[in-house]
């Protein structure tokens, strides 16, 4: 008996730990759960199943308080700045898919916020094609063209990769002056664009329409890009920002899903551009100057780099802090907006999102403290050392280190 216990293996805790993974894994999800209902238990009790979270219904009531309220209470440029906004935040989304959860640096988005507002100026003005048409073509386009600059930039990282990116948002507004397709882009004059108006007779005015769509379309995209990073795509790509060589290592096609990333971020870019210039209603080369990048990478590092919903936090910093910077000083607004930019990196080094998670954590932890008062303890000294301990009294230790039974 001694002799085979000696030779019978010892368990270790990863091993345990690893057949109590499995044997959870083993057993089917009750339907309970996924139906929202209860769940049985030894005692016969029910526990009742978790089914949408707070956070769901939080975000849905947020959503309709955004759609309703601007609509009803503003005017139409207040709600042509809001539009905007989200424009602008779709554009950071993608630009944070690619360089704060992928790891991929990039100064030169503005080239497809551009080529996305000219795939939509060209088949509205040119061919007629309805607005909400537009998108997916757009989409398409800049996620191929994406693709394709991705692959010569897997060669590339950091600072390099960067460069090629900035080389790329100068040359895209020259390529659009080509005298070859004046005839298509309308050259330095550009192409102006008729503003939709309501379907189905809606009352309501082209702003407040526009208002809604780019609402609808930014939200849809928020919530795709939120479910993307929270699975095992997103788990791979930041895998492969914080260590390459150990993603390799586990069986990540690095090559592959870089490439994907870019032509997703892309995407994301090109169709804030189409959304851009079915609002604005105008576009031309001038407008998607260098600028435009910089803006965007300034979005994504105020909003937080790594944050989907920062990227909402970076669109207001763009679309106001300027305008905030004029109306201080309309000698050197240059000026003014570089100090709010450095004031705000001194303040939220994570970004806005970041800095925002973490005071509102820190007023939970003060809101539970303040819930726990301590007990008001009277007698002696050892007296309420005890009672906070929670030991019995006549059971505390006496000079010998014996506790009293």
């Amino acid at each position: 008996m001694a002799t085979q216990q000696a030779q019978r293996p010892q368990e270790t805790p990863f091993a345990s730990a690893a057949g109590s993974v499995a044997s959870t894994a083993a057993e089917p999800t009750p339907p309970a759960t996924m139906m929202g209902g209860s769940l049985p238990t030894t005692t016969g009790t029910s526990i009742p199943a978790r089914g949408i979270g707070r956070p769901f219904w939080a975000s849905v009531l947020l959503l309709l308080a955004a759609a309703v309220i601007p609509t009803l209470l503003f005017s139409n440029y207040h709600l042509f700045q809001l539009t905007m906004v989200i424009v602008y935040a779709i554009a950071i989304v993608g630009l944070a898919i690619l360089i704060g959860f992928n790891g991929q640096i990039s100064l030169g988005h503005g080239a497809f916020y551009a080529i996305g507002a000219y795939v939509t100026a060209v088949l509205m003005y040119q061919y007629d094609v309805p607005y909400w048409a537009t998108l997916p073509v757009s989409a398409v386009v800049c996620a191929v063209v994406g693709f394709l600059i991705g692959l010569p930039a897997l060669r590339l990282a950091g600072l390099y990769l960067a460069l090629t990116t900035f080389a790329l948002a100068i040359a895209v507004p020259q390529i659009l002056k080509i005298d070859a397709l004046e005839g298509l882009t309308g050259g330095v004059q550009g192409l102006v664009i008729d503003k939709p108006d309501p379907p189905f007779g809606l009352d309501m005015s082209p702003d407040q329409w526009l208002y809604l769509f780019t609402l609808f379309v930014g939200a849809l995209l928020f919530l795709l890009a939120w479910n993307i990073v929270r699975g095992r795509i997103g788990r791979a790509m930041m895998a492969i920002r914080d260590h390459s060589l150990a993603a390799e290592a586990m069986g990540i096609n690095i090559a592959l899903l870089k490439t994907r990333t870019f032509a997703l971020s892309a995407m994301y870019t090109g169709i804030a551009g189409s959304l851009g210039a079915i609002v604005v209603q105008f576009v031309a080369p001038d407008s998607f100057g260098i600028f435009v990048s910089i803006y965007f990478f300034v979005g994504l590092i105020v909003g937080g780099a790594a944050s989907i919903g920062g990227a909402i936090l970076g669109g207001i910093f763009i679309e106001f802090v300027p305008n905030l910077a004029e109306s201080v000083s309309k000698a050197a607004p240059g000026a003014v907006y570089g100090v709010i930019l450095i004031a705000v990196m001194f303040l939220m080094p994570g970004g806005a999102a970041s800095f925002l998670s973490a005071l509102f954590a820190r007023f939970r932890r003060g809101t539970k403290s303040a819930e726990l008062r301590p007990a008001i303890m009277r007698g002696s000294g050892a007296d309420n050392v005890s009672a906070a301990a929670g030991v019995p009294r006549g059971a505390e230790p006496d000079a010998g280190g014996n506790r009293g039974v």
